[in-house]
């Protein structure tokens, strides 16, 4: 399994319409194949990084889903959006993979 990050730099002053781009997304990202973890807005310290979070089982399947959210209609209009608004200054991806797992079960300090 992968992890795609996508951080952004957005408009401090437009941070409704990066939460109405994150929306649309919350729609078409898990339609089209991709595990949505969420996109998180700015709420406490920095007004202008905002992330988007899904997972994939691989780069193959990453390009696949590409393929299918650049069909998908909803994904359509949300690149639509967010290129006429400008609200997006910049997008960044890294892929990881997870390196902890398992994990301990929560509370279980003694």
């Amino acid at each position: 399994m992968i992890t795609c990050f996508i951080r952004y730099e957005i408009d401090p002053f437009r941070k409704d319409m990066f939460e109405r781009y994150a929306r649309g997304w919350g729609e078409a990202i898990p339609r089209c194949g991709a595990d949505l973890i969420g996109y998180f807005a700015p709420h406490e310290g920095s007004t202008t990084v905002a992330y988007g979070v899904y997972s994939l089982p691989s780069l193959a399947d990453y390009e696949a889903y590409k393929a299918r959210l650049a069909a998908d209609p909803v994904g359509r209009e949300n690149y639509e959006f967010a290129r006429a608004e400008g609200f997006i200054r910049r997008e960044d991806r890294l892929f990881l993979k997870l390196a902890s797992a398992p994990h301990g079960v929560k509370g279980d300090a003694q």
